[in-house]
């Protein structure tokens, strides 16, 4: 059988084809319903009562096991055989995500537990390995999407998928794999743009033992850009300067990158990581967004990442590049990537096709009220941030999405607060929505979601804006941070009008009354982002949404991706110039 899923799951962080090694596949697979097979012995020796295709959540048909039922505990074995050629090296084991606790046994021994089902992790497998092909791995993942105060997105905390809750995804649903690395290694690679002075800053963290020396050279179509080297007495981070030869910027319309590789000679031998990055700047000044120090309207879409074969995994590469060619197509510059953290080669693919991205946590789910929310919360997105802050397509970060209960409670302002300022704090370099709709705090944007369908409501709430008379602007919530202009105005979420293509059926659902014909859709949606283009206090837009998930039938696509309405159409209106531009 074929790998599903081949690739290098991270292509901004990888080395050489001989130091990896893919564990996407078939393995053993059982649902353990009373969460009693530890006691059953099933954490070494035994063998489970079915199989399942890795990196597929077994709710997905994908997977081979399409049972959409609460799945409270899974597990999973298999056999890996260590390449010879790995001995004297620390093996690791990576999960790119396991939904929602995982625990991992190596031999019958406990190697590891993760919490957290949409950040990676690595657990060290080196001094435990028998190396006779037959060393036994064991995953168990337990996941209650129905407790109060774990992050689930978009999860359906009902049997049934309804309204914008759809099929739980439980257990591995990204890449499974093996890596060698030396005794002291590269755990980390980030890498900072400064459009002005033509310069990346690198930041890359070592592990081991032992003093390490090495470079790190920038590569543009071929030719080295840049190179700096660095010396190092112990383990810890390490920044270099790489001064770029003749620099040449990142942008939508021209998406250059560079090439990255980090060369380390220390204890155990060499260490060679590959990365890349763009030169690009995205910053808010006053009340506009501003790319590479020139101002840019956002005409952006809201995408969900699911896939109705896969769920939360794509079934292909592909699949990611053809929905950001739809989104391309449609005339949006970007998305909000909605209550998940994607998979890092679905940035990638933003990166290549310069698709500018709001990266967003999934934190449906929140209990303000639950004392251990906050330390999940912010433990899980700091994982995140960390995994994705050298992407060149994210323009901004937001931790939360319409916090109702946040400003219930000071609890709620409280860890608001504390996640914008961890986020700032990691990742000085972008500006942060601190709560998507609803509440603000501390925000460098100020958003909204406003779902009115009649046009000239839609446009009569926002026409303060356009009068500088802001403290009448359209707010979702009475209590917060006060809109007083100094900030950009983002519209992250309108429109959401329901359009089946096909025959409708029960339990199909969008946002406001149904229009009545093609033609009305498509009238209604351009009154409304007129409304948006045409008003000079809105700094961009964000449209609901790309495709359709399951019952919520508001997408441009479908949920198999067949377009609903001719691109060009779509993109006539999408494309207008907006006030701020003219």
């Amino acid at each position: 059988m074929d790998i599903p899923r081949p690739e290098h799951p991270r292509p901004d962080l990888r080395r050489g084809d001989d130091w990896w090694l893919n564990l996407n596949g078939t393995w053993q697979f059982e649902v353990d319903r009373g969460m009693s097979g530890e006691e059953r012995g099933y954490t070494g020796g035994r063998q489970l009562a079915g199989e399942i295709i890795v990196p597929f959540c077994p709710e997905s048909s994908l997977s081979g096991v399409g049972d959409r039922d609460f799945l409270n505990s899974v597990w999973y074995r298999r056999f890996i055989d260590v390449p010879r050629r790995w001995n004297g090296r620390r093996i690791h084991l990576h999960f790119g995500a396991c939904d929602y606790v995982t625990t991992v046994w190596l031999n019958g021994d406990r190697v590891g537990e993760h919490e957290g089902g949409y950040t990676p992790f690595t657990l060290e497998l080196t001094g435990l390995l028998k190396g006779d092909g037959r060393d036994e791995l064991v995953v168990r993942a337990t996941d209650d999407t129905r407790r109060g105060g774990i992050p689930r997105g978009k999860q359906s905390p009902r049997y049934e998928s309804f309204g914008c809750h759809y099929t739980r995804t439980t257990g591995i649903w990204q890449t499974v794999w093996l890596e060698a690395v030396p005794r002291t290694y590269v755990e980390r690679v980030h890498v900072w743009p400064d459009l002005e002075r033509g310069v990346f800053t690198v930041r890359l963290h070592a592990r081991g033992d032992g003093p390490f020396a090495g470079s790190v050279t920038a590569m543009a179509e071929g030719a080295s850009a840049a190179r700096a080297e660095f010396r190092r007495r112990g383990a810890g981070c390490v920044w270099v300067e790489l001064a770029l030869n003749d620099p040449r910027a990142w942008s939508p319309a021209d998406p250059f990158l560079y090439e990255i590789s980090v060369e380390l000679e220390g204890e155990g031998g060499a260490d060679r990581v590959r990365t890349y990055a763009g030169l690009r700047k995205f910053h808010v000044e006053g009340a506009r967004f501003y790319l590479n120090n020139e101002p840019i309207f956002l005409r952006t879409v809201l995408d969900q990442g699911f896939y109705p074969d896969g769920i939360y995994t794509a079934p292909s590469l592909s699949a990611f590049g053809k929905d950001v060619d739809a989104s391309l197509a449609f005339g949006f510059n970007g998305a909000r990537l909605h209550q998940k953290v994607f998979e890092p080669a679905f940035l990638h693919t933003c990166d290549r096709k310069g698709y500018l991205v709001f990266g967003e946590f999934a934190d449906w789910g929140y209990d303000f009220a639950d004392p251990l929310f906050a330390q999940r919360i912010i433990s899980q997105w700091t994982e995140a941030l960390m995994r994705d802050l050298s992407h060149p397509c994210i323009m901004g970060w937001c931790p939360l999405n319409e916090t109702r209960q946040a400003g219930d409670s000071a609890h709620g302002e409280w860890t608001t607060r504390r996640l914008y300022r961890l986020t700032k704090a990691v990742d000085p370099s972008r500006p942060v929505i601190d709560a998507s709709g609803y509440f603000h705090f501390e925000t460098d944007v100020w958003d909204c979601h406003n779902y009115e369908q009649d046009v000239e409501r839609f446009a009569a709430a926002f026409g303060p804006l356009a009068r500088g008379d802001y403290a009448n602007a359209f707010t979702n919530a009475a209590r917060q941070l006060p809109y007083d202009g100094t900030r950009p105005y983002f519209v992250s979420e309108y429109g959401g009008m329901a359009w089946a293509d096909g025959e409708t059926s029960e339990g199909q659902w969008g946002y406001g009354d149904r229009p009545g014909s093609r033609e009305e859709f498509l009238a209604r949606f351009r009154g409304l982002t007129q409304a948006l283009l045409g008003n000079p206090g809105v700094a961009g837009f964000c449209y609901t949404q790309l495709t359709d998930v399951e019952q919520e039938v508001n997408g441009l696509m479908t949920y198999d991706r067949r377009v609903k309405f001719p691109p060009e159409d779509i993109a006539a209106i999408v494309s207008g110039k907006a006030a701020v531009e003219r």
